[in-house]
């Protein structure tokens, strides 16, 4: 368990060592695999530990609880200002041509961190018990400060959420779906008009203390 926390907080700091255009989500794979999968991947083998790649029927029923429960914030926050200003994070349209292959690689990306904030991290160190779901919002904070303030808000009991999910299921499957098609759907949303009237969200959300 103390080589999967150590082995995180290295990865962390690789992770923001390793500096990659913002512009080329090709290369944002290819660091976050690496760092992300391959690496506690293999410290995984190696010392015989559970990064939480399972899939059974816990694990499947909890994965479209958790889609279903989490769908909706997507559709209020591409409905936000400073949301559709943000997203997509890397050039795209609505041609499928186009948008397949960039939910597809952004799917990689999301699969990755999940692998190690859900795994390493949460997963990966159930001998702390339930507490361990605490341990990658701090983290994930700390790597994603250049987000929207109403989503690093949010971040913290999302990734709560999402940690006690994957813990109860002993299986990231949940996270990593809820992630990677939430990506997606919020993109595309994002790339047509509101379903929701942008002023009508701002004005049930303008008591939260950050822009919106």
């Amino acid at each position: 368990m103390r080589t999967s926390l150590l082995a995180g907080l290295c990865l962390s700091v690789l992770w923001s060592l390793w500096s990659v255009p913002s512009t080329s989500l090709s290369a944002r794979v290819v660091r976050d695999v690496t760092l992300f999968v391959c690496l506690p991947g293999g410290l995984a083998i190696a010392r015989g530990r559970d990064l939480g790649w399972r899939v059974d029927r816990r694990a499947l029923r909890n994965t479209v609880a958790l889609a279903l429960f989490v769908a909706p914030f997507y559709v209020v926050g591409a409905s936000l200002p400073t949301i559709r200003t943000y997203y997509p994070m890397w050039a795209t349209d609505t041609a499928l041509v186009q948008f397949l292959p960039h939910a597809a690689a952004q799917f990689v990306v999301a699969a990755a961190a999940e692998t190690y904030y859900r795994g390493l991290l949460c997963v990966g160190v159930r001998e702390l018990g339930f507490k361990s779901v605490f341990i990658s919002p701090v983290i994930y904070a700390f790597h994603h400060v250049h987000k929207p303030p109403i989503e690093l808000l949010l971040s913290a009991p999302t990734d709560v959420l999402f940690g006690a999910v994957d813990y109860r299921s002993e299986s990231i499957v949940p996270s990593v779906v809820a992630h990677g098609f939430g990506l997606a759907l919020l993109d595309w949303l994002v790339l047509h008009p509101p379903l929701i009237p942008t002023a009508a969200v701002v004005r049930v959300l303008s008591w939260l203390p950050v822009p919106l």
